[in-house]
């Protein structure tokens, strides 16, 4: 059955507040989402949380209701609480109608099948988690296979990072590792490697994309390093008619990314 909590003092209200701080995400192998959206998508990829808080007020929702019956069913905690209890572990003034604990989940490179799908996005040092939800986004909207990122990138299952997935971290799956280790399982099958650099004449519209697919795109500030763009098959920009001289990183992936489409589609 439901269980309720209202008192801030309560261990577990504690604990899973500890969790939008990256240490403690770490220690317990748990992070948070919030949303009923987000939440939803969870759930019909098959992804459940280990605890549902919920308030009183939401419990009728249809979609709540859902989430309650499946997060019951499997063994889980529904909790009803109250939405200044919510506020406080969402960090949100105005919290959504739920929010979730899951447990962290990440797919190793090997565990990919890079045939599974025609395009790739890799992402390299990036610093801005809404910038990663959003690639995330365009990873789902585009059908890719997946997300790589290279070296230290910002926490995926930060709670920015998820709230800017829009539920894409349960759809896409998301794989973290060294460069080295990436470059090296890249070169064990098909793939054809495109970096995005100003230091480039070839426009990206112009260039032939061949599938697999991996768009590697680098840190927000400093771009992607010499040794990386040298690796890849082929480096393209996107043209800059203002007065700005690159797009912001997300941005500049997406553009990418319809553009690989578009090939696709028109093959």
């Amino acid at each position: 059955m439901p269980r309720e909590i209202t008192a801030f003092s309560n261990p577990l209200i504690k604990r899973v507040r500890n969790l939008r701080d990256k240490k403690h995400r770490r220690e317990e192998g748990l992070f948070l989402a919030e949303g009923l959206r987000i939440l939803t998508e969870a759930r019909e990829a098959g992804r459940l949380p280990q605890y549902l808080f919920y308030t009183r007020e939401s419990a009728n929702h249809p979609l709540v209701l859902a989430l309650v019956d499946a997060v019951e069913n499997k063994t889980g905690w529904a909790i009803e609480t109250n939405a200044d209890i919510l506020s406080k572990l969402s960090g949100k003034d105005n919290p959504g109608a739920v929010v979730g604990v899951f447990a962290e989940f990440e797919a190793k490179l090997d565990d990919l099948d890079r045939a599974s799908a025609p395009i790739w996005l890799v992402a390299e040092r990036l610093r801005d988690p809404g910038n990663l939800g959003t690639i995330l986004r365009t990873a789902d909207a585009i059908g890719a296979g997946g997300l790589i990122l290279v070296d230290e990138c910002v926490d995926p299952f930060s709670v920015e990072a998820v709230r800017a997935s829009m539920g894409a971290l349960f759809t896409v799956p998301v794989a973290r590792a060294p460069w080295a280790e990436f470059a090296t399982w890249l070169r064990k099958g098909p793939g054809q490697l495109v970096g995005l650099s100003l230091d480039t004449d070839l426009d990206y519209q112009a260039a032939r994309y061949e599938a697999p697919t991996f768009l590697l795109t680098g840190n927000e500030a400093q771009g992607m390093p010499d040794f990386m763009a040298k690796a890849c098959d082929v480096t393209v920009k996107i043209p800059m008619l203002g007065k700005a001289d690159s797009l912001n990183a997300a941005v500049a992936t997406a553009v990418m990314a319809y553009e690989v489409l578009n090939q696709r589609r028109r093959a």
